[in-house]
C-alpha cells in the first residue's frame, strides 16, 4: 500500500505541476466562464432574444428608419396589401416602383431586394446576393398567400376575419410531464457522452504513453526492483483518474456555475446544454469515473505490450474500436432510450458508463437497475485492474517486437 501512494503521489505530481495541464485547465474554464457572461456586458439579443446589458434589463428599441433594409415591390395583379408586408417584414421599408426600376434599384444595390407580382400566384424575385440563410421568399410567399384569400373573400363577398378565424381557431393546452422529457433532456445526454469519451480517449492514451516511455528508456527497470507492478498500474490508472476529474470538474463546474448565474440573460436558451439535473451529474461522476478506471487499467496494459511508443496505436487498436463503436451506438440509441438495445448496453461495463446516466437523464429507470449496473461496473474495474496488472507484470520486462494481447493471455493461463 505504500509503494502504490508513492506512486499515485508521484504521478499526482506530474500531472499538476505540469504548467501545459493546469495552464491549459484554467484558460478553457476562463474561456467558457466569460463567454456566459457575454450578455451582461454585449447586447445579445438578436442571438438570444433577451436585451439585458450589465445586468439591467433594458426595453428593445426599434431600429431606426435609417438603417432598415429598402424593400421595392411592383404590383402588376393589382393585390398587394403594404399593410400585410409591414407585418410579414416588419424590419423592413417597403416601396412601390416600376418593374423595371425593381430590378434596376437591386442591380446598383440601391434596395436590398425587389419583387415583382406578376399574377395573384405569381412573382418575381430579385436579390443582389443571395445569404445562405434566405427567408425573405418565404415571407413573400405568405404574404401571397394572404393576398389571394383577401381578393378571393372580396369577389365572393366572404368576410376573411370570420374564415380567418374558423381556420386559426386557437387551442388551448396544458402539458404536464410525468417523468422526463426525452426531446429537452437529450443534448446535454449527447454532450456528457462526447466528454466521457474524450477523457477515456485522452487519459488512456497518456496512460499507456507513460507505461511505454518508461520501458523505451529502460527507467521501468529502476522502477520494478523497487516497487511491485500492480503498484506501477495502480498509481498510474488513478493518478490519471484524479487529473482527469479534476479537469474535468473544474471546466464543467465552472460552465454549469457561469451558466445558473446569466441564465436569465441567456434567455434559457442553453438550458439544452447546460440546466443538468443533479441526478445526471452524479450519475455521470460515478459511472464516468468507473468507465474511466475500466479502461484505463486495459490502457495501461496495452502499453506494457509494446516496447516503443510508435506500437501504441497498433497495440491498443482493438480497444479504441470497441471504445469508438459503444460511443456511436450510445449516441445512436439516445433516439430510443426505453429500447432493448440501450437497456442491454446500460449493464455492460464497456458502455454502462454513457447508457446508464442517458437513461437516467432521458429515460425510466428503477433504483436497483442503476445500483445492479454499478455494482457490474465495479467488479468488472476490479477484475480489469488485475487482469491488467498482471499484463503490465509480464510484459514491463519483455522487449522487442510488440506482443500480441491473444499470446500474452495464452501465457498468463500457462503460468498459472
Amino acid at each position: 500500500m505504500r509503494k502504490f501512494v508513492i506512486v499515485l503521489k508521484y504521478e499526482l505530481k506530474e500531472y499538476f505541476s505540469n504548467k501545459a495541464f493546469m495552464g491549459l485547465t484554467v484558460l478553457l474554464a476562463l474561456l467558457g466562464v466569460g463567454m456566459l457572461f457575454l450578455p451582461r456586458f454585449v447586447d445579445m439579443s438578436g442571438f438570444t432574444g433577451v436585451k439585458i446589458v450589465g445586468g439591467e434589463d433594458s426595453s428593445e428599441k426599434e431600429t431606426p428608419e435609417g438603417e432598415k433594409p429598402l424593400f421595392l415591390y411592383a404590383d402588376h395583379a393589382g393585390v398587394v396589401q403594404e399593410d400585410v408586408l409591414a407585418q410579414l417584414f416588419p424590419d423592413a421599408v417597403w416601396q412601390k416602383a416600376e418593374p423595371d426600376a425593381v430590378k434596376a434599384s437591386v442591380e446598383a444595390q440601391e434596395a436590398e431586394a425587389g419583387f415583382v407580382v406578376t399574377g395573384k400566384t405569381e412573382y418575381e424575385y430579385y436579390v443582389f446576393n443571395k445569404p445562405m440563410h434566405d427567408n425573405n421568399m418565404l415571407l413573400f410567399q405568405e404574404a401571397m398567400r394572404q393576398f389571394y384569400r383577401m381578393d378571393y373573400c372580396r369577389q365572393n363577398g366572404w368576410n376573411l376575419e370570420e374564415v380567418a378565424a374558423m381556420y386559426d381557431v386557437p387551442i388551448t393546452v396544458e402539458e404536464e410531464v410525468l417523468n422526463k422529457d426525452s426531446g429537452s433532456n437529450y443534448w446535454y445526454c449527447y454532450v456528457l457522452i462526447i466528454i466521457v469519451f474524450m477523457l477515456i480517449v485522452y487519459y488512456g492514451q497518456m496512460i499507456a504513453v507513460s507505461v511505454t516511455s518508461e520501458k523505451s528508456n529502460r527507467a521501468i527497470e529502476v522502477l520494478v526492483t523497487s516497487t511491485s507492478p500492480n503498484s506501477l498500474l495502480f498509481g498510474k490508472v488513478i493518478a490519471g483518474a484524479v487529473a482527469g476529474v479534476f479537469q474535468m470538474g473544474v471546466l464543467l463546474g465552472a460552465l454549469l456555475i457561469a451558466y445558473q448565474m446569466n441564465r436569465e440573460q441567456w434567455g434559457g436558451m442553453l438550458d439544452m446544454f447546460l440546466h443538468i439535473p443533479g441526478s445526471v451529474v452524479a450519475a455521470f461522476a460515478f459511472f464516468g469515473l468507473g468507465g474511466y478506471l475500466f479502461y484505463g487499467f486495459l490502457y495501461g496494459a496495452m502499453g506494457a505490450l509494446v516496447s516503443k511508443t510508435e506500437d501504441i496505436s497498433k497495440s491498443a487498436s482493438g480497444l479504441m474500436v470497441v471504445v469508438m463503436v459503444v460511443y456511436f451506438f450510445s449516441l445512436v440509441q439516445l433516439n430510443d432510450i426505453d429500447g432493448v438495445a440501450i437497456k442491454v448496453l446500460s449493464f455492460l461495463p464497456v458502455s454502462s458508463y454513457s447508457t446508464m446516466f442517458a437513461r437516467i437523464g432521458m429515460g425510466t429507470v428503477a433504483a436497483w437497475e442503476v445500483a445492479v449496473s454499478f455494482l457490474i461496473l465495479v467488479l468488472s474495474t476490479i477484475g480489469a485492474g488485475v487482469l491488467g496488472a498482471k499484463l503490465y507484470r509480464m510484459g514491463t520486462l519483455r522487449y522487442g517486437n510488440p506482443i500480441k494481447l491473444t499470446n500474452a493471455l495464452k501465457d498468463l493461463k500457462q503460468s498459472e
